[in-house]
């Protein structure tokens, strides 16, 4: 009766045939780097960086170890060789808003070039200029405009002093200008006798000389005109000896850069400052007057500092443009910052102090981003919107200390930029739910599945895989039977065994460490024996805790039976999960039955141990119950059940396919086969479910029965459904073959009742009634008693 429920050796294993890989060993394999399975992801990357416009930029899903990253890279370097080398960009001085430096943008290579040509310029320019302003011919300029004005000047204070003798005066030149001084004998009077007039005669010139100064005031004005007239005529001539210095010099830049309207703009601008300052090329700060070193803003060297270029982004030993990995995306590491010193208790700074964010590194490229890194920094995630959003790059400092400071406002640069946030499926959707701006950006979602098809190409693609690693690597080539191992191992990863993992961070642990046992050997070649050592030696290594549970079921300190049949008893099965090592664990669970009112009782749920889908799973008990047994006659019963010397809480619904099951053997008295443990989770029509972690599950409860010895009989009940996902390993496959352990699979409850019980389920017949002897007929009975014994107690 059993036997249509056993499930074949050979669909317990998925084992792969050395003999369709083309060569003995991997040296033999052509091998290129590729991705493999990811054909739809591959899609929507590639049809993400194609698009021009505004908005799509790709959010990359999927768990880790898929090659989301290397290939991500990947694609984007590939797209990126085939798109022109982005512009250099500059900030110089502002000279019309000093607050707010200019961006220039050049081609690629022509930055450094603009920034040595003119620091080359105004290097010999402030050599230059005080050189031409001592020279020979700029004194005789000087000398002829100096005694020019000077033969006017005289020619004034002649006529100016003809008029004062007619008062009795003479006018002379002093630091405080042009004075009136009496006359004596037709000569200036000296000090000795000015002190020697009496009051009255005091009084008398002293009205004369205010009189004088009255009359006199033309002769002055036109006195001081020649004088004005002289400082402009000697400030042309050297502003125009500069200017000639400052094109001489900067002339041969201009002509080089005279499409580049941004730089022909600036060097205009810096020429008419050079002659505008010219002093400041003059001497030593000490030769210059306090008034024009506050006006110029202190010291000569921070002066210069405006002609300095700062070479912003440099491109000149790029080929193609960039694709940048930020790996650490906050605000200023994006999108840059504003650098300051302190000079006496000031914050100071300048356009050489701006420097750029990786956003201005990647500009005219791609950047890849993990989303957890920049969720975390709310000010970045802004900013990145920000900037995609508005289409160009404004640096500003967002923090600022408590120091007075110089603000800046640097010139933004157009952004033309491609961005790859890679992160899980969770956070995808979340943004996507809850972040308008984010819908709006990342248009495309490339999507890198944990799984592909398990057919012959993939199978070679995967064994290609290893044969690229041992190349890359350097490891020792794997032969036939190695390779099959890794693909065998791919399945079991996947969890099912028409399937491969696309996980191969996972396959590539195992193939390093395979090659490691093989040369601890000294072997030349990695074996099977090598690929399966590596996977026991990695198990022992993370196995520690399973072997203390197995050590205290051992003990009987933790209650399994395997031996043996009984009443309301039955061994469930749960995994646990370390990271890097899952096993399953058998778990008694155990239900009583008894006259009631209460329905089914969760002992986890009112103990407060259980989650919402243990919940759930429960409550579709009773509703099994109802439909199945309750459709004559109300249901009089009440069902304890429990996972026993369980502490920790306990959630999903694998579990209650078992639970139903140790309640109907409550509910007709009929015996359980402790040797034979249930996974699975039913719905309200005794459907058997699909579960996860079959394959530990099944392998854990093996190594008890191995623990505590085989008495016959023993095995395990999986849903049918889970069939496509047995892989299981060599002990357990050679203990069926050997027919001391069985693995069982059904589509009902009814039949899970029949392998546990041994006893048929039965039919309803004609009269509404099930088969003598039968579970389900026990069952009824049972409820039958129930409703009676409801209805004495209503009669009394």
């Amino acid at each position: 009766m059993l036997d249509k429920y056993k499930i074949p050796v050979e669909k317990l294993r998925n084992q792969c045939d050395p003999k369709i890989f083309p060569y003995d060993t991997t040296e033999g394999w052509t091998v290129k780097r590729e991705l493999i399975g990811q054909d739809r992801a591959m899609e929507a990357l590639k049809y993400g960086l194609s698009m021009k416009r505004k908005g799509y930029n790709i959010y990359v899903s999927g768990f880790t170890g898929t090659g989301r990253n290397s290939y991500s890279y990947l694609v984007a370097k590939e797209f990126a060789d085939k798109k022109p080398v982005p512009k250099d960009w500059c900030y110089v001085y502002n000279f019309q808003k000093p607050n707010c430096p200019k961006a220039l943008s050049l081609n690629p290579g022509e930055g450094i070039n603009f920034k040595q040509e003119l620091e080359a310029a105004i290097k010999n320019i402030r050599l230059e200029i005080p050189k031409i302003l001592t020279s020979k011919d700029y004194e005789d300029r000087k000398n002829a405009i100096f005694n020019e004005n000077k033969k006017l000047a005289e020619e004034i204070l002649m006529e100016l002093n003809e008029f004062a003798r007619e008062y009795g005066f003479v006018f002379r030149q002093t630091e405080k200008g042009l004075l009136p001084i009496p006359l004596v004998n037709n000569r200036p009077m000296n000090e000795a006798e000015m002190n020697n007039l009496s009051d009255e005669e005091i009084e008398r010139l002293g009205n004369l000389s205010i009189e004088l100064n009255q009359r006199s005031f033309e002769y002055k004005k036109r006195i001081e005109a020649v004088d004005k007239k002289l400082r402009n005529e000697i400030k042309k001539l050297r502003e125009e000896l500069v200017s000639l210095v400052a094109t001489n010099f900067i002339g041969p830049i201009q002509v080089k850069h005279r499409d580049n309207e941004g730089i022909s703009n600036y060097l205009l601008d810096l020429k008419k400052d050079i002659i505008k300052n010219y002093e400041m090329f003059l001497g030593k700060d000490e030769d210059m007057t306090v008034e024009t070193l506050l006006f110029q803003g202190g010291k000569r060297e921070e002066f210069f500092k405006r002609y300095s270029v700062n070479l912003f982004i440099d491109n000149r030993n790029r080929s193609g443009a960039p694709v940048i990995r930020e790996m650490n995306p906050t605000y200023y590491n994006l999108f840059g910052k504003i650098e300051y010193y302190n000079e006496m208790g000031v914050a100071k700074t300048d356009h050489t102090r701006i420097k750029p964010g990786s956003f201005h590194e990647a500009n005219g490229g791609y950047i890849i981003i993990q989303a957890k890194d920049i969720l975390q920094n709310k000010l970045a995630w802004d900013g990145l919107k920000r900037a995609l959003n508005s289409e160009e790059l404004k640096i500003e400092n967002v923090v600022l200390s408590n120091l007075t400071t110089e603000t800046l406002s640097p010139e933004p640069i157009p952004l033309d930029l491609k961005v790859i946030i890679i992160g899980d499926y969770l956070t995808y959707h979340l943004l996507y739910a809850y972040d308008d701006d984010f819908r709006k950006l990342f248009r495309i979602r490339a999507d890198f599945d944990i799984e592909m098809e398990r057919n012959e190409e993939n199978i070679l693609k995967t064994a290609g895989f290893v044969a690229f690693q041992c190349k890359e690597e350097n490891l020792l080539p794997f032969d036939r039977g190695a390779l099959g191992a890794i693909v065998d191992v791919s399945s079991r990863i996947a969890d099912e065994r028409n399937k491969l993992t696309a996980r191969f961070s996972k396959l590539v642990e195992i193939i390093f460490e395979a090659d490691g046992w093989a040369r601890s050997q000294g072997k030349s070649i990695v074996t099977r024996e090598d690929v399966e050592k590596a996977i026991r030696k990695k198990e022992y290594r993370n196995n520690s805790y399973e072997e203390k549970l197995l050590e205290l079921i051992e003990k009987g300190t933790i209650i399994i039976d395997t031996e043996g049949e009984r009443v309301g008893e039955i061994n469930g099965l749960s995994v646990i999960d370390l990271g890097q090592y899952a096993f399953g664990r058998p778990v008694k669970i155990t239900a009583n039955t008894y006259f009631g009112k209460e329905g089914i009782i969760n002992i986890e749920k009112e103990a407060e141990q259980s989650g919402n889908i243990h919940d759930k799973g429960v409550l579709i008990l009773s509703g099994y119950l109802g439909e199945k047994y309750g459709k004559n006659i109300p249901l009089s019963m009440t069902a304890s059940i429990t996972m026993e010397q369980s502490y920790d809480g306990v959630d999903g619904d694998s579990a209650s396919s078992t639970e139903l099951y140790a309640i109907l053997s409550s509910l007709g008295d009929i015996p359980i086969k402790q040797g034979i443990a249930v996974t699975g989770s039913v719905n309200q029509k005794g459907i058997i479910q699909p579960i996860g972690g079959v394959n530990e599950k099944i392998e854990g409860f093996f190594k008890v029965c191995k623990l505590k010895g085989f008495k016959g009989g023993e095995g395990v009940i999986i849903p049918r459904k889970n069939m496509d996902n047995l892989m299981l390993n060599d002990e357990v496959i050679k203990a069926v073959e050997e027919g001391i352990f069985t693995v069982y699979a059904v589509d009902t409850i009814d039949e899970g009742m029949e392998i546990l019980t041994g006893l048929k389920a039965g039919k309803l017949n004609e009269n509404g009634e099930y088969e003598e002897g039968t579970v389900n007929y026990l069952v009824q009975e049972k409820l039958y008693y129930y409703y009676n014994l409801s209805k004495e107690a209503e009669e009394e």
